[in-house]
């Protein structure tokens, strides 16, 4: 049990269903508070009712599209005024879509970059003030081991999660002098309904299904290094092998593994 979350309030983007959402339980049986922002507020408030019924703890709910950086500085400046610190803050809010580059549209190239990138830096800018003042908090931000091996039919995707990897990297040195813990999570495929828009034909939810992660699990470990100065969470552990291996022999590592790289 994390026993330093007890009393804490955490906000969670994207938390109506996926891993958000198994995050925002999590927290609540550590005895977190929880703040949760999502575009579909229904399933929030149904959540969020769950969470408050289930585990006693306060649980607010603000529908958010983190696209929309107007309503990023309205919405978070309302939960500053009505619920106060947020301890921590998880940037889960994204998504992809597995396309070669010639097939995916600019429309796609945009709003991919707007939730993904722009969205996460900017809830981030709006907690870290208060958390420098406290010189207390924790920035955990959902990238993926796209980020770290690019292949085909994620370039658009792999380029985000590149830009969330090196967003995360920089702020981490920065914060360091304030106390305040930043973290990446970089996970493998997980089954969530990610990929129903990710993955539209199916192809590689077939390819992949019997290596995809638990999202419960994926939850625990998350949850258990919050407020720990935990640089990076990498799942699963021979992926991870795998994006090591790519940086450090990238000709070598893309000759032998292209097979694998063409599984969407």
């Amino acid at each position: 049990m994390n026993t330093r979350l007890q009393g804490c309030y955490v906000a969670i983007t994207g938390a109506s269903s996926g891993i958000g959402e198994k995050i925002a339980i999590e927290c609540a049986k550590q005895g977190a508070h929880l703040v949760l922002l999502a575009r579909r507020k229904d399933r929030l408030s149904t959540l969020s009712q769950k969470i408050r019924t289930d585990y006693g703890v306060s649980c607010h709910d603000y529908s958010l599209d983190v696209q929309d950086l107007e309503a990023v500085s309205k919405v978070f400046t309302q939960i500053e005024s009505e619920v106060g610190h947020i301890n921590v803050l998880v940037n889960n809010a994204g998504f992809g879509i597995f396309n070669d580059v010639l097939e995916s549209s600019l429309d796609e190239m945009t709003n991919m970059f707007e939730v993904n990138v722009y969205g996460l830096i900017a809830t981030t800018k709006m907690v870290l003030p208060q958390m420098i003042q406290k010189k207390q908090g924790h920035i955990i931000n959902i990238a993926s081991q796209a980020g770290k091996i690019a292949t085909p039919k994620s370039s658009l995707y792999s380029a985000s999660k590149h830009a969330v990897l090196g967003f995360t990297n920089s702020l981490r040195l920065e914060m360091k002098p304030h106390n305040i813990y930043v973290t990446s999570v970089n996970p493998g495929p997980i089954k969530t309904d990610f990929f129903t828009i990710a993955d539209k034909k199916g192809d590689y939810v077939k390819n992949v299904e019997r290596w995809m992660l638990d999202p419960n699990k994926v939850a625990r470990i998350i949850v258990a290094s919050m407020l720990t100065p935990k640089r990076e969470i990498n799942l699963p552990g021979w992926m991870n092998a795998g994006s090591t291996m790519y940086q450090v022999m990238p000709k070598l590592f893309e000759r032998f593994a292209s097979k694998a790289f063409y599984k969407k």
